[in-house]
């Protein structure tokens, strides 16, 4: 008898295929992030559940659903899931690392140019009709060429947009928990340095750490003290990484020329003073959102799920 699966969202078509030809698949009924009861419910009966990083699966949810005993979380990260409750219960916990690197870097390079050349606003302009034609101080934005790009979080995402911005010419520094490999560090041209160097030198920011604790607010209030004047921000992390009132202190403050955002504290709601920013370019947390990328998270969910139930070693196990 196959598996019993509780799915909480709509996957890409041929994954859903796949999914039911190896498991019975037990889909939540509308396609939308759930509470903690409707996964309670949902997962009722069920050996596995389906999870996506919108979905809190606490302590309280693993206590009421028994059976199940896997959590396959279709994201890189897991800071929805409690591992120590699933630890302390025997729940099994796998990811999809390393599948969104690519598309991540792309989308995080896209608003880095987005908000450095204005385009957004541009757009915008020519689609009011008030475009009076050329001028030679209209829309004026940033060249990216020469400019120093800081990366915080030098693992596989921030290792792909230092390859994307060395094709732009930029001087690379990153700050890390460690030093990355020197043979890492001499191909992508890049050096280490305390926060507070980055902070002070960089032009661009860009976000690529996880959420931990001590990486929450890590960009709070005092850190936008230390950063260079007119600088810009981009995250595609997340977004309890930075203390949204002071990033937007320091966008009215001139402190941040611009900000580039995927990702938000509390998602999907969004602060609305961000939304009022002309020079803020926001995304609705699209970094994976490629055909292939999606496609290929589904399936590494898959193999971790068949993979723990056929009593193999998981490939991505977390817990």
């Amino acid at each position: 008898m196959a598996p019993k699966i509780f799915l909480t969202r709509t996957l890409p078509e041929t994954v859903m295929a796949l999914m039911k030809e190896r498991f019975e698949v037990v889909q939540a009924p509308r396609d939308r992030p759930l509470s903690a009861r409707e996964i309670i419910d949902g997962a009722q009966g069920c050996d596995g559940i389906v999870a996506m990083l919108s979905d809190p699966v606490t302590a309280d949810i693993l206590k009421n659903c028994p059976t199940v005993r896997i959590v396959a979380n279709y994201a890189a990260g897991t800071n929805n899931v409690d591992l120590e409750a699933a630890r302390a219960g025997n729940v099994a916990v796998s990811n999809t690392p390393c599948v969104l690197t690519e598309a991540t870097a792309d989308l995080a390079f896209a608003l880095l140019l987005a908000v450095a050349r204005r385009i957004v606003e541009g757009h915008q302009l020519v689609h009011s009709g008030r475009w009076d034609g050329w001028g030679p101080t209209l829309m004026l934005g940033q060249e990216i060429q020469a400019k120093r790009l800081g990366i915080i979080g030098m693992g596989k995402i921030g290792c792909a947009m230092a390859r994307r911005a060395q094709g732009f010419g930029m001087d690379i520094v990153y700050h890390n928990r460690n030093r990355v490999a020197e043979g890492v560090e001499r191909a992508l041209d890049c050096h280490l340095v305390s926060l507070d160097e980055l902070l002070r030198s960089s032009d661009y920011i860009s976000i690529h750490c996880p959420l931990t604790p001590e990486t929450r607010n890590l960009l709070d209030a005092k850190a936008f003290t230390r950063i260079k004047h007119g600088a810009y921000l981009i995250n595609t992390a997340r977004g309890e990484v930075v203390d949204e009132a002071a990033m937007i202190a320091a966008l009215d403050d001139g402190t941040l020329t611009g900000a580039g955002l995927d990702v938000f504290t509390g998602e999907p709601d969004v602060n609305p003073r961000l939304l009022e920013l002309e020079n803020v370019v926001v995304a609705p947390h699209v970094g994976s959102a490629t055909y292939d990328t999606r496609t290929h998270m589904g399936e590494v969910a898959i193999n971790n799920l068949s993979a723990f139930f056929e009593g193999r070693d998981m490939p991505n196990r977390v817990v």
